[in-house]
């Protein structure tokens, strides 16, 4: 059975290497913070004939509980979302702006699968013209190293396999 501080240590020390970690003054009621930006340019010959931009950013937001029921789920969800949403700049060059919540519990309990998978939220700007914005879910079960996420989440899931 793995500690769920050292399974949060491990988790940032993956996103550390291209995402702003914030530990000290995480939105409330999360332990850590992961913030990615992404600024691209095209130009055509020369940087004065630029033809186009974009910025893509993620929102990670880690949360920790002793049991992961329906309840806790919906208010990490909601709060997540909701602080996520704050920090989006829809824009001309805007791409995306996606949010993700990554949940570590000691247990779960009965009926958090279903709950987990059916969590979803989309938001586009403008019909899409100034981007969009996905929502990633995992949740990680510390008792039994048994991970479920909702459909865009499950990419999120080698974050907990097990090093060699």
């Amino acid at each position: 059975m793995e500690d769920m501080q050292e399974t949060l240590e491990r988790i940032l020390r993956s996103y550390s290497q291209y995402y702003r970690i914030n530990r000290e003054t995480p939105a409330d009621p999360f332990l850590a913070e992961a913030t990615f930006d992404m600024h691209g340019e095209e130009y055509f010959l020369i940087k004065s004939a630029k033809i186009s931009e974009v910025d893509s950013r993620e929102f990670v937001f880690f949360a920790g509980t002793d049991l992961l029921d329906e309840k806790k789920l919906a208010g990490f969800d909601e709060r997540a979302w909701t602080e996520g949403m704050k920090r989006v700049e829809a824009k001309a060059n805007h791409r995306n702006s996606d949010v993700v919540l990554i949940i570590l519990a000691e247990r779960f309990a009965e009926g958090i699968d279903r709950a987990v998978k059916k969590t979803k939220h989309y938001k586009s700007y403008l019909w899409g013209i100034h981007g969009w914005s996905n929502y990633r879910l995992v949740a990680y079960e510390l008792s039994s190293g048994r991970t479920v996420n909702n459909r865009l989440g499950s990419d999120l899931t080698k974050l907990f396999a097990k090093p060699h």
